[in-house]
């Protein structure tokens, strides 16, 4: 009986790791962004949020309209519609209200909660499969 328990969970092991880790948690991840729209509605800028970028599992990012990134771990200061367009189209599908966009990025499937701010920046946060 013992045998069979570490057989078995040997074999969840491995399908979670396969599938490459545990399930996102996306009510933290809008949680996340929600806060910070909120906050930057409010009065904050984005550079208070330079921290937030660096969040693990599920940084944020803020974009302008335009695609240039404004809080990003490795692309503050670039631009997405220049150096990623189908990313970049995809995030424009952001709201007031807050959805969910899917695309690929360096050939992995991300998920994306993204939300607009009152002045137009879009805030983002999500995970790949």
């Amino acid at each position: 009986m013992k045998k069979l328990f570490i057989v078995v969970f040997a074999l969840i092991a491995a399908i979670a790791l396969a599938t490459g880790a545990p399930a996102a948690d996306k009510d933290a991840i809008k949680a996340q962004v929600d806060e910070i729209v909120v906050a930057i509605d409010g009065g904050k800028t984005p550079q208070d949020f330079q921290d937030a970028a660096k969040k693990e599992p599920y940084y944020v990012f803020i974009m302008q309209q335009d695609g240039a990134m404004l809080v990003h771990p490795s692309l503050t200061g670039k631009s997405l519609k220049e150096s990623a367009e189908p990313v970049y189209s995809a995030l424009l599908a952001s709201t007031p209200e807050g959805t969910w966009v899917d695309y690929e990025w360096q050939g992995k499937q991300k998920h994306t909660y993204v939300r607009t701010t009152k002045g137009g920046l879009i805030v983002g946060s999500g995970y790949s499969e």
